[in-house]
């Protein structure tokens, strides 16, 4: 299947709204642009048009092809700066940047007390709202203007500005470093994963150790506490401690609580630090904080003050819908949550050039193990042939693993004997290519390849065998992850007592709350 082709104009003039395509055409007619103007004429071809086709613009005649790139370069900087000039854009950071830059203008023009003026002003706006990079570069050009002792300003100007760039730059510095480790953990997750054993957790920790700054707690900033959580929270995962990812997630979104003005600043920040709240949450099964927490992110995101750009509305869907699938999950009601199925596919063809294709394919799991609950094994099926079958999904080795065994046991419930020899054949091949397999892997691979040989009236017990091998694995700290992609153990238990997976899932969700 060949890709459609990608050209960045293309995209970027699709992603425009109705209003801002409106904006873009009143910011060109204020330009006192004709409207022949080859540019206008390009954006208007190119927004009728479904996909990419350079042969269809060149078709017009009003552009030749040696002109094509020059014109669609011109464009493309017209409509950022339209969009720049949109209401709808102008964030904090826009409007700090925009005061920077009328104080360089008016400094360049030699009005120097003007320029001060607006720097101040502008510096002032930058510290409150913990853009600190900003602030430091104001100050940089403040110390510039007065270094040339031309405005003659008090005499303990200049420690002011020593101090308060020197605050700055210490700031930014452990800011910085911070930001380094989280991105350097991160790195390291995607690279090895989870640590499935003892020697891996000293590797990581010691990793961890070396690289985190020396800091006070009492002396961070709003900014500062935001990688530091973000840091231990990346550590905890990696270590697979998740009542710690728990503590960490919960400091990073009462951060936002306590400031509640950097949500709208920052509202990816807050977005992602409720997703790993409520996945911290699914891994310790709080169903009850798991819900509350949900239905505050929902309550919080459809508030009219909170930002509805285009990526904001992407993480939205991406990380409620997700985590709506896992509330069902957690307790059991697979088949009320047959409706998000409907609802997450409309999501994904609405959202589909801002959601990447590892997390289309978690969605698809997700769909999969949905229907897998309700014994609904074709359409489980049909969902995991989606992930099965994508070659270019490089990332999250995991996923294909648990998504070729659940298919593997949605054939045999669904009495598909005549190809599972062979298919038992190409996942035992898949897995045992995999490196750090979990023990419990292991031990599925041991029976998956057995399958076909036991006999029809020693299966229960080959069923209770399995079920004592791996419930010792239950606990185990770097065990206990795999149960959360499949759960096996409750599979297992619904052939031992012929009852529906469902039916079991829930009633181990009714007897973990029967006290709340």
């Amino acid at each position: 299947m060949t890709k459609e082709q990608k050209d960045n104009l293309f995209v970027l003039i699709k992603s425009l709204s109705k209003s801002e395509k409106r904006q873009f055409k009143l910011y060109v007619g204020r330009l006192g642009v004709n409207e022949d103007s080859k540019f206008l004429l390009l954006f208007n071809v190119l927004q009728k048009l479904k996909t990419y086709d350079e042969v269809a613009v060149l078709k017009n005649g009003f552009v030749k092809k040696q002109q094509l790139s020059n014109l669609k370069a011109h464009l493309y900087k017209q409509i950022l700066i339209s969009l720049r000039l949109n209401p709808s854009h102008q964030d904090i950071r826009i409007q700090i940047r925009e005061q920077l830059d009328f104080a360089t203008i008016l400094y360049h023009k030699g009005l120097y007390t003007q320029s001060l003026k607006i720097l101040d002003k502008a510096k002032s706006l930058a510290i409150v709202n913990e853009e600190k990079n900003i602030a430091n570069e104001i100050v940089e050009l403040e110390k510039l203007i007065e270094s040339q002792y031309i405005t003659r300003s008090i005499s303990n100007r200049a420690d002011e500005l020593t101090i308060q760039a020197k605050t700055l730059n210490q700031q930014n510095v452990l800011a910085s470093k911070l930001s380094n480790l989280s991105l350097q953990l991160y790195g390291l997750f995607l690279k090895t994963g989870y640590v499935k054993q003892a020697s891996e957790h000293e590797k990581v920790t010691k990793y961890f150790n070396d690289r985190l700054p020396v800091y006070k707690i009492s002396e961070l900033g709003f900014r500062e506490k935001l990688w530091l959580y973000k840091s231990y929270l990346w550590y905890s995962f990696l270590t697979q401690d998740f009542l710690a990812c728990y503590k960490y997630s919960k400091k990073w979104v009462d951060l936002f609580h306590e400031n509640p003005g950097m949500i709208k600043l920052n509202p990816v920040f807050f977005l992602n630090g409720n997703q790993y709240l409520l996945e911290a949450l699914f891994f310790i099964r709080q169903h009850d904080k798991f819900r509350e927490v949900l239905s505050n992110l929902i309550k919080i995101t459809e508030e009219e003050w909170f930002p509805k750009d285009d990526n904001v509305e992407s993480l939205t869907f991406l990380f409620v819908g997700s985590n709506k699938f896992n509330a069902h999950f957690m307790d059991g009601t697979f088949k009320e949550g047959l409706p998000l199925v409907s609802e997450t596919l409309e999501g994904l063809h609405k959202h589909k050039s801002r959601i990447d294709e590892h997390h289309v394919m978690v969605f698809y799991y997700k769909i999969a193990s949905l229907y897998f609950g309700i014994g609904e094994y074709d359409k489980c099926i049909a969902y995991l042939n989606k992930i099965i079958s994508n070659k270019s999904l490089q990332m999250r080795e995991d996923l294909m693993c648990f998504s070729r065994i659940l298919n593997l046991v949605a054939h045999y419930e669904a009495g598909l004997d005549y190809n599972l020899e062979s298919l038992i054949k190409s996942t035992y091949r898949f897995l045992i290519k995999m490196e750090d397999l979990y023990l419990v892997q292991k031990e599925m691979i041991k029976f998956l390849k057995l399958l076909g040989d036991i006999y029809p009236q020693d299966l229960k017990a080959a069923f209770k065998q399995l079920h004592a091998k791996l419930k010792v694995f239950e606990n185990d700290p770097y065990e206990k992850r795999a149960f959360l992609y499949l759960d096996v153990l409750s599979w297992l238990e619904s052939k031992i007592e012929n009852k529906s997976v469902e039916s079991i899932i829930r009633r181990k969700f009714l007897s973990l709350n029967k006290n709340n």
